[in-house]
């Protein structure tokens, strides 16, 4: 059997911290995108993929091109590429 481990404050049993809904229900993936030669190429994919529903954090890494996409539910891998497409630029296939 497993142990059980209570808080107690002043005599009483503490209850435990609620779940972070927002943080179990989270997704990420992590895209390649070809063409980006600058800051200017991360911030206009940066904020069309950011716009897509449900995408709450939008990385690049410009030195390799990897875009990782942070959302409360799974992205079509398709709008994605759609939203980089919108911005100029290509996810790798």
């Amino acid at each position: 059997m497993g142990t059980v481990t209570v808080a107690v404050a002043q005599g009483r049993p503490v209850p435990p911290d609620p779940v972070d809904e927002e943080a179990v229900m989270t997704t990420t993936k992590t895209y390649t995108v070809t063409g980006m030669t600058c800051s200017h190429c991360v911030g206009s994919v940066s904020a069309e993929v950011g716009r897509l529903p449900g995408v709450s954090d939008v990385r690049v890494d410009l030195a390799t091109g990897a875009v990782t996409v942070t959302s409360d539910q799974p992205v079509d891998d398709e709008a994605v590429a759609a939203a980089v497409d919108e911005a100029g630029y290509e996810v790798a296939k």
